[in-house]
């Protein structure tokens, strides 16, 4: 069982994965607001231009109940960003996947991202390889 540590490297890397964090969550908010969007349907925008998804796994993803998801897609739909189609796997669940609007919003959003890719783009190939992986451990099975 891995044990709590408070020293002072501990603390100065949870500090700085917050400022990341937060930087990363401001640009985000900034992106999507160009696009009148908040940064909740941005986030579903994104990871739905990944795959279509059922509510109950946007919600797992999100971190957010299923009912707070179905708010932020109907207003996605509204706008024609999403659409709900039935799951080939279980026609009972319906699945929303992005318009092709919605895709081509969902790029412009991910291409606004200057932050992390700025800093990432000075790291070399196995610097981003070793970084990617001890984020992977550190989230562990829910990467």
């Amino acid at each position: 069982m891995a044990t709590s540590r408070t020293d002072p490297l501990t603390l100065e890397v949870i500090e700085l994965i917050g400022t990341v964090v937060a930087r990363y969550y401001e640009e985000y908010e900034q992106a999507a607001a160009a696009h009148n969007l908040t940064g909740a349907q941005a986030r579903v925008l994104g990871l739905l231009s990944v795959e279509p998804l059922p509510m109950r796994r946007i919600a797992l993803k999100l971190k957010c109940e299923p009912s707070n998801v179905t708010g932020i897609v109907d207003r996605l739909e509204a706008r024609g960003l999403v659409e709900r189609r039935p799951d080939p796997a279980d026609r009972r669940v319906k699945l929303a996947a992005p318009t092709e609007r919605g895709a081509a919003t969902a790029l412009q959003l991910r291409d606004a991202l200057d932050f992390a890719r700025e800093p990432l783009a000075g790291l070399s190939d196995a610097d981003r390889t070793v970084l990617r992986d001890l984020l992977r451990r550190m989230l562990g099975a829910g990467a």
